[in-house]
C-alpha cells in the first residue's frame, strides 16, 4: 500500500463521519468480460475492510447470451463472505451479505414486485387500501437500500434498483472498472463521509 492509500486509509477510519454499511457497485458485461473480475475480488475485500456489511453488485446487460457466462465467471469469484448471484430468470429473494445481480433491472424487479402484489389482492389475502412500502420491498429481490453506489465510466445507473436507490448516495468516477485502484474506492469513502444525507428531505 503506498503512503498515499496509507493517508486516505487513515483519515477515513480517525474520522468521526459515518461509513456506509451497505455498499453497491454498478458495472457493465463489458467491464466483467474484459477482464474485471480480478478487480471484482478486490473491490469487495476493500468494502469488507472499511465496515460494509453488504455489498450489492449490479451488471447491466445488453446481450441476453453473455449471461451464462457472466454467472459463470461471478460463481468463481472468491467473495469474503457469502454471495447470491441473481440473473433475470430468478425471483428469489437475494438474502446474503453479498448480493450481485446479473441483468435482473430495477423495471424488471419492480413490476414483479406489484405483478404479486396484485396476484395477492385478487385472491383476497391484502386489502388494497392497507398497502405499505414495506409490502413491496418485501417481494424485492434485493431487499436491501445501498447507502452509497459507486459507478465506474459514464453518469447513469443503466436502471439500477430503482426503488432502493432512492435515497443512495452516488459516487461517478471516470476511471475504467479495469483501473481501479484502493485508491479510487478509498477516494468514494471520503466523498462519502463529507456529504450530509438528507434522505429526500
Amino acid at each position: 500500500m503506498g503512503i498515499y492509500d496509507a493517508y486516505l486509509a487513515a483519515r477515513i477510519r480517525h474520522s468521526d463521519a459515518a461509513l456506509p454499511e451497505t455498499v453497491a457497485v454498478v458495472l457493465t458485461e463489458r467491464d466483467l468480460l474484459d477482464g474485471g473480475y480480478a478487480t471484482l475480488e478486490e473491490l469487495l475485500g476493500w468494502a469488507v475492510e472499511f465496515g460494509a456489511d453488504r455489498v450489492v453488485v449490479y451488471v447491466s446487460v445488453l446481450d441476453e447470451e453473455a449471461v451464462p457466462r457472466l454467472r459463470e465467471g461471478l460463481e468463481r469469484v472468491e467473495a469474503p463472505r457469502r454471495m447470491a448471484v441473481r440473473s433475470p430468470d430468478d425471483d428469489e429473494r437475494a438474502d446474503a451479505p453479498i448480493q450481485v445481480s446479473i441483468g435482473l433491472g430495477g423495471k424488471h424487479e419492480f413490476t414483479t414486485a406489484v405483478r404479486q402484489l396484485a396476484e395477492a389482492v385478487d385472491a383476497g389475502e391484502l386489502d388494497p387500501g392497507e398497502i405499505e412500502e414495506a409490502d413491496v420491498e418485501e417481494r424485492l429481490v434485493f431487499p436491501v437500500a445501498p447507502d452509497l453506489v459507486v459507478k465506474t465510466g459514464a453518469e447513469r445507473l443503466s436502471d439500477f434498483m430503482i426503488w432502493q436507490s432512492v435515497y443512495s448516495e452516488l459516487y461517478f468516477t471516470d476511471v475504467n472498472w479495469q483501473n481501479v485502484r484502493r485508491r479510487d474506492y478509498l477516494r468514494a469513502l471520503r466523498d462519502y463521509q463529507d456529504r450530509q444525507r438528507r434522505f429526500g428531505r
